[in-house]
Parts: C-alpha cells; structure tokens; sequence
C-alpha cells in the first residue's frame, strides 16, 4: 500500500470520504485530504482538477468521490497522464490497475456502501500493474490535438 494517498470529495461523497480517511489513518496511511470539508454545495470540478493535479506533480494515486463518481471521473480524465477509473466492485477496481494501471480512483458516494467502497481502495492500493500487452494500450489513451 502506498505511504500517502491524495483524496478528495464534493458535497455528494463526503460521508465516504470520512469512513475512507478514517481507515486509512488507522493503517498508518498519509491521507492529503483536499475536501471539500463541509457539507454545503460545491462543484465536484474544482476538487477533480486539485486532485489530478496533485497526483500528476508527485506521482502518486488518488480516490475521487462525488454523488456517482461520473462527474469526478469526466473531470479528472482531461488531464494527460489521469487514468480516472470509475468503480462500483472490487473486481473494477483491481482491473483498473492491473489492465489500466489507474491512478485515480472514483466512486459514488450514493452508489457504493462504506464496506463495498473500503474494499475497493485497498485493493485499488494494493494491486500493482500487470504491464506487457496493456502498456501499449495505454500509450494510446491520450490524444494530442491534431
């Protein structure tokens, strides 16, 4: 698992963001925690473009979570070098980094319950990239303006 974690939520993920930053903690986890804080309405982009920012300039992973995980993972995904994986199992979830190698994972905070969700994380943190035939695909993922 690795030693620090970028996470962050709209109004809509909050509840599972603390039940998830509160595992985490226990385990000894660094959580960055870039909110939102409260439960007042927010735009899930602002927090998606802090994140994804974060995780490209130190290379590490982040966890994503707004009411369904879709504007999250939309939002996040236009930065080159985002692998935004939007997740509702654990079996997504370890596809996601073994055949994606994501480094983002996005959830809905009214879709997943905190067990399916906690599951989801540390088997997102702990499930390496598999690599050979799936580095080609992922070299074609970004798309440079013609």
């Amino acid at each position: 698992m690795p030693k620090r974690l970028v996470i962050a939520s709209d109004h809509g993920g909050i509840d599972l963001k603390n039940v998830i930053i509160q595992e985490l903690r226990a385990k000894n986890i660094d959580i960055v925690d870039l909110g939102t804080h409260g439960a007042s309405s927010v735009d899930y982009t602002d927090y998606a473009h802090a994140l994804a920012e974060d995780v490209l300039s130190n290379e590490g992973m982040g966890v994503l979570i707004c009411g369904t995980g879709i504007g999250m993972s939309l939002a996040a995904n236009r930065h080159i070098g985002i692998r935004a994986a939007l997740c509702t199992n654990s079996y997504m979830a370890r596809m996601a980094r073994e055949h994606n190698d994501a480094n983002v994972l996005c959830m809905g905070g009214r879709v997943v319950g905190p067990g399916v969700a906690l599951d989801m994380v540390e088997i997102f943190l702990n499930t390496e990239f598999e690599g050979d035939r799936h580095i080609r695909r992922i070299n074609k993922i970004d798309v440079s303006p013609q």
